[in-house]
Order: structure tokens, then C-alpha cells, then sequence
């Protein structure tokens, strides 16, 4: 009997389309849970908010910082859909190769001599600290009148500040001036090397200090400079692109002493409130901490990911805030070495930092053209100002109100940290106000960019200088010296 051919090629069929639509089925399911796991994961995930911080991870991850018609929310959309499919090939590539490199905290053993500087830094720190916060709690008994007429007075003198004089300071742009804590000298430091001491208000060359290669990066005084400190003592400290870091006394020509350890460019200063340390921000990718006393080298500290180019020590020197052109800032215990706070939120390099009076407020410069002022009771930025058109340069506070006496605590009128000033690389000096960040006044008058800016202890001046050699003083027109 011949078999049936016809019914033994339909089945033939029947099982091959029966094979066929199972292997679709599974890829349909497979496909189904991964979508499934890319949701969860994607749900987990913690997403910027901030529209800027959002455009800056995408570009961190190659992908477009804006598609046509897209807004803030789709924006973040699409960066918390792409981030959910990166981990998840993240995750099945650890499933494959069976390793998993985490980066991990690592703590390196410290000096004896680090040990005995964080226990003198503690009983430094806690007594200024109470101090602060008793001056505080009496400045929240003045009444909302009188601050607010004394706001007013404070304004209306820093709207008439002008030009009160020029004075060309070197050959080569002039990358930093400083006041000193008596405000009766300005320092100046150039690209050519040199440092300059002069008068003030009269801009008089007094001294020429020599000792340095290469650009000046940092200057700094030491608090008690001008004012306690003898001439012949350590009143001022400098760095340099070559490396090195030196102290000077205000008589001689020649340093007092020089420390060495950074390997490139040196770019900022700061010295402990004490005096007795000194803190350095390299390219290296290392800021150091130094015992000025003995001229040595107390700590190595990493925790950036590129050139580390600020610094500054909180009021207390309890803190210190570093900056970075990794676009962070990182806040550090001096009594633990612990990092205390991160400063995430910029989008270009920050370069510069200073803490308010107040303790507790945090202004950093960035190349991304704005100001942030960063609250360390709630480790978070508190306001963001559009500053300048291009990269800001330089910001200080001001410590201390004119008229009143600032180093009081009984005095109900000892409120610091009133007004900031910044400088730009579009040519400008802006004053800013230091409670709602409003602009007050725009000081212009340097051919080119502002690389510096500081503002005098008794607050009758602000000193600016860049590109065009020169530095400049501004202040009340109306001011009788």
C-alpha cells in the first residue's frame, strides 16, 4: 500500500510552523523582560533634576545634549531611559568576563606629626566655632529696622563705588592681588614670575620679591600679617608654575624659606586661620597641607579627578574647600581628613573659592560663567548666579561691614558677609549682594580679562587686576581719606 505522501507533507509543515512560531515566542518573552528589567532599573536610578546637570551627564555618556523639541522633563526622560540600558550592558558584561573592578575608599597611614596638627586644629576650631554662634544668636535680636537700614546704607555706598586709581604692574598679565589684613598693602603676582608690594591707597611700588621661575599661581597672607607679625617674620606665602611654594617676610627680596613637593604648577594658596598651616591646590591632582613653622609637607591629599585649583579654609579651620577643573568641589575635615561634602553641580572647571563670614555659605567661581553659593548645614547649592558673560575668575566675601566693629562680639552691628564681589574674563568686576545674590554694581574699566579680585579687611576698597598689566582699586567716589 503506498503512504499517504500528501498528509506526511502537511505534517512536515505543521511541525516546522509550530517550531518556528516557539522560537518567535521566546524572543518575544526574552525581549519582554528585558524591557521589564530596563524599567526597573530605570525606576531605581536617581536622575538629576537640574536641566543643566542633565545636559552635562549626557554629554559625559556621547549622547546629544538636546534633540529638537525637547524640554527639561523629555530631556531627563531620555537621559534615565539611556542610563537604565548603559547598566544593564554594564551588568551583562560583569556576567561574562566574571570580575567586577569597584572603586573603592582607600585611606593612606598619616605622620605623627599629621596626627598632632588634627588634634591642635580641634582645639583651634571649637572655641571660634562658639564664638561664631554666640555672635550669631545676638545678631538675631537687631531689629529687622535697623538691618534693613543698615542694608540700605551699605547699598547706596557700593552703587557710587568708581575707579580710584590704576597702575600698570608688570610686563606680563597679572594674575593675582591681594589685600593685606591691615588693608594698607596690595600684592600683586605676574606671569613673569615676580611679586610686587605696594601702598594703599597711593599704589606706591614698595617691594620687588624674586623667587619664582615661572607664573605666579598663589598668594596668600598670613592672618596676623601687618598686624602682629614683625616685619622679618613669615607675613606672606607664594606658589609658582615650577612647583614650588615660597615665605616671605615684608624687608627682604629673597624668600625665608621655600617647600617643595608638588610636581607641576601650583595654582592656589590658603592659609589656616591659625597661621601655623598653609594648604596648596596643584596640577598634580593633589592639594597639600603644610606646617609653615618647620617648612614640611604634613599631607598628600587626593579625591580629585583632574587639576585641583582652588582652595580656602573655612573661617573656623575646622573645614577646607578644594575645587577642581573636574567641575567638583569637595569640602574637608581637618580634624579627620574625611570629605565632608561634595560640590556637584557645575558644568566647566571651578576656580575659585571663598566661605562666608557667616560659617555656613560657600561661594565657588566656574569657567561655566555663574557663581554657586552652597550651604554646608544642608549640603546643598543654595542659589546659582549667572555672574559673568565668560568664565568667572575669582570671588570674595567681604568680612566685615564699614563703620562697625567687626572684631567684636557684643557689637549687635558685627555682620560680615553682606556683599561679593567676582571678577570676569568679559572685563568686569560685579558686586553682588550677599543675602538675595542681586547684582549691585558692575565696575568696569580693565582692557581684557580680570583674572583676580579681592576686597579690603576695612572694606573701603576692591582690587582687581589682569590681562592688561595693570591691577586697579575701586571704591566710594564720594570717600574722603
Amino acid at each position: 500500500e503506498r503512504p499517504n505522501t500528501c498528509i506526511s507533507l502537511t505534517l512536515s509543515l505543521v511541525e516546522a510552523r509550530d517550531a518556528g512560531y516557539s522560537v518567535a515566542a521566546g524572543e518575544a518573552d526574552r525581549e519582554v523582560m528585558e524591557e521589564f528589567e530596563r524599567r526597573k532599573r530605570a525606576f531605581q536610578l536617581a536622575v538629576p533634576t537640574d536641566d543643566g546637570r542633565v545636559r552635562q551627564r549626557l554629554r559625559d555618556i556621547g549622547e546629544p545634549q538636546c534633540l529638537f523639541g525637547e524640554g527639561p522633563a523629555d530631556r531627563r526622560d531620555r537621559l534615565r531611559y539611556l542610563l537604565s540600558k548603559i547598566q544593564g550592558r554594564a551588568v551583562e558584561s560583569e556576567d561574562e568576563s566574571g570580575s567586577d573592578e569597584d572603586e573603592e575608599e582607600f585611606f593612606t597611614p598619616g605622620s605623627a606629626e599629621l596626627l598632632e596638627a588634627r588634634k591642635w586644629m580641634t582645639k583651634y576650631s571649637l572655641p571660634r566655632a562658639k564664638q561664631r554662634n554666640d555672635r550669631q544668636k545676638v545678631e538675631q535680636n537687631i531689629p529687622l529696622a535697623l538691618l534693613k537700614a543698615s542694608r540700605k546704607e551699605l547699598h547706596t555706598k557700593l552703587k557710587a563705588y568708581g575707579s580710584w586709581g590704576s597702575q600698570i604692574a608688570d610686563d606680563r598679565p597679572v594674575a593675582q592681588c591681594v589685600f593685606s589684613p591691615d588693608s594698607k598693602l596690595l600684592v600683586t603676582g605676574a606671569w613673569s614670575g615676580l611679586c610686587k608690594v605696594w601702598s594703599v591707597p597711593d599704589a606706591e611700588h614698595l617691594l620687588t620679591l624674586k623667587g619664582h621661575d615661572d607664573k605666579i599661581g598663589g598668594i596668600a597672607f598670613h592672618p596676623e600679617a601687618t598686624i602682629s607679625q614683625e616685619k622679618s617674620a613669615l607675613n606672606l606665602a607664594t606658589s609658582g608654575a615650577e612647583g614650588l611654594i615660597q615665605l616671605w617676610g615684608l624687608e627682604k627680596e629673597t624668600p625665608l624659606a621655600t617647600m617643595e613637593g608638588h610636581v607641576r604648577r601650583i595654582a592656589r594658596l590658603g592659609f589656616h586661620p591659625s597661621g601655623r598651616y598653609l594648604g596648596s591646590a596643584s596640577f598634580d591632582g593633589t592639594w597639600r597641607l603644610w606646617d609653615v613653622e618647620t617648612a614640611k609637607e604634613l599631607l598628600l591629599q587626593e579625591g580629585h579627578a583632574k587639576e585641583v585649583y582652588a582652595i580656602s579654609f573655612h573661617g573656623d579651620g575646622s573645614l577646607v574647600a578644594t575645587g577642581g577643573l573636574d567641575a567638583i568641589g569637595r569640602v574637608w575635615d581637618t580634624r579627620t581628613g574625611r570629605s565632608s561634602m561634595t560640590l556637584e553641580g557645575h558644568m566647566k572647571d571651578i576656580v575659585g573659592l571663598d566661605w562666608s563670614p557667616n560659617g555656613y555659605h560657600l561661594a565657588s567661581a566656574s569657567a561655566d560663567n555663574t557663581v554657586k553659593i552652597w550651604d554646608v548645614r544642608t549640603l546643598r547649592n543654595l542659589y546659582t548666579i549667572s555672574a559673568h558673560q565668560s568664565l568667572v575668575s575669582d570671588v570674595k566675601y567681604s568680612k566685615g561691614v564699614p563703620g562697625y566693629n567687626n572684631n567684636s562680639s557684643s557689637d549687635p552691628h558685627n555682620i560680615a558677609g553682606l556683599y561679593l564681589a567676582t571678577s570676569g574674563y568679559d572685563g568686569c568686576v560685579k558686586i553682588w549682594s550677599g543675602d538675595d545674590f542681586q547684582m549691585i554694581k558692575s565696575l568696569d574699566g580693565h582692557e581684557g580679562k580680570v583674572m583676580s579680585v579681592d576686597i579690603s579687611k576695612d572694606n573701603k576698597f576692591i582690587a582687581s587686576s589682569g590681562y592688561d598689566r595693570t591691577f586697579k582699586l575701586w571704591a566710594d567716589e564720594n570717600m574722603i581719606i
